[in-house]
């Protein structure tokens, strides 16, 4: 496994070739692990929700050029199984693993480099809202339940907040 950053240059590529670059991979990851996983811990009609609402390759290369710091993971022969972002404010929108990847330590590798570059930044805090499929992986972190809704859907999220 190998954990680098976004390639700059998949942020420009040609929409029309969404296939072969990292935001394409990336929101196809996210449709997986939303619509596999989250069925575990869900609704359907949640995790309809929360599908809708994720992003696609042309907002994955918006994002990645707003000033976040954005890590992926890739098997040895170059397929992406993972990735997440840093917001400028230690925000995490994003952590996210094929499900075949889940429990392979991929979560745990994207971590730890996102809350390296958050030292190097000398930010003082990370945040992000995590699922109950990610609940365990954040445990150890410090957790409180919030609900937020998404068209008339109520889904409940934990609230993460680590002191750097």
């Amino acid at each position: 496994m190998n954990i680098r950053p976004f390639n700059a240059g998949d942020a420009a590529s040609d929409a029309a070739d969404d296939d072969a670059d990292d935001s394409a991979a990336m929101a196809n990851i996210f449709q997986r692990s939303v619509r596999g996983v989250g069925l575990l811990h869900y609704s359907a009609r949640q995790v309809d929700a929360w599908a809708a609402r994720g992003p696609n390759a042309a907002r994955i290369r918006a994002q990645c050029a707003d000033g976040r710091v954005v890590m992926v993971a890739e098997r040895d022969d170059g397929a992406i199984i993972g990735f997440c972002d840093l917001e400028p404010n230690g925000h995490i929108d994003f952590l996210y693993c094929a499900p075949e990847a889940i429990r392979s330590g991929v979560g745990s590798a994207l971590y730890q480099v996102i809350e390296r570059a958050a030292l190097n930044r000398n930010m003082r805090r990370l945040h992000c809202e995590a699922s109950e499929a990610a609940k365990p992986f954040f445990i150890n972190k410090g957790f409180k339940r919030c609900d937020f809704w998404i068209e008339n859907v109520p889904i409940h999220n934990f609230a993460m907040v680590k002191l750097l």
